[in-house]
């Protein structure tokens, strides 16, 4: 088994097909492989562009790498205007979802297998978006996802594994709202991280054992 082994890191460019707001640019993305032995991949999404969510974010390197460690492949990137993507950064939900919608895509042609749509934040809420889109997407994390930005019917509905992680002091995805939300998807686990708040500058490693204990070592799903 290839537990804890590290891979290595690669830097991608992510087309986003028939978006002429990008003039052919590319979307940044991060790719690291998974272990030979283990089918699938993770798609992880950062918090909002406009707020300096980027895919050097703590809390998307944790996922991405507790994904990867489980032998998962990863999937990281930037939205459009932040870093190297292309285009003009936005917090609209029509050009999130082409750059989340293209990054899954990217994933399904490099690895075979199920794959899991993830995000911190504005991405979380993304993810939840987009992730019916794809019919190999399984499972969500989501990590702090505003309750004001996510779709409620759309995460009741998704009929694959659910994990929200979110901090106990959280002011912009508070326990409670998530704790109504979760009871409405039949398949949700709810994991509150003591002592941290929406930015996670403490609990970052009770994020990464929530997540590598919902997927479990190898993460063979199917």
């Amino acid at each position: 088994m290839s537990l804890g082994v590290k891979r290595e890191e690669v830097g991608v460019a992510i087309p986003v097909p028939d978006d002429p707001s990008l003039d052919g640019g590319v979307l940044e993305g991060r790719f690291v492989p998974g272990a030979p032995e283990t089918r699938g991949g993770v798609v992880v999404a950062p918090p909002h562009p406009l707020y300096g969510g980027s895919m050097d974010s703590p809390v998307v390197n944790e996922v991405a790498w507790t994904c990867n460690r489980a032998g998962l492949a990863s999937l990281s990137f930037n939205w459009r205007g932040v870093d190297a993507s292309a285009g003009e950064p936005s917090g609209d939900a029509i050009p999130a979802d082409a750059d989340y919608a293209a990054a899954l895509e990217q994933l399904a042609l490099t690895v075979e297998g199920p794959l899991v749509a993830a995000g911190y934040s504005f991405g979380a809420a993304t993810a939840v978006r987009v992730a019916p889109s794809s019919p190999r997407v399984d499972r969500l994390v989501l990590v702090s996802p505003p309750p004001a930005l996510l779709d409620a019917n759309a995460l009741a509905g998704f009929d694959g594994g659910v994990l929200i992680v979110s901090g106990e002091h959280d002011t912009f995805a508070p326990v409670a709202e998530l704790t109504a939300l979760a009871s409405e998807s039949p398949r949700a686990r709810f994991v509150v991280v003591p002592d941290a708040d929406h930015f996670f500058a403490t609990g970052l490693a009770e994020v990464s054992r929530a997540v590598a204990e919902w997927i479990g070592p190898g993460a063979v799903f199917k």
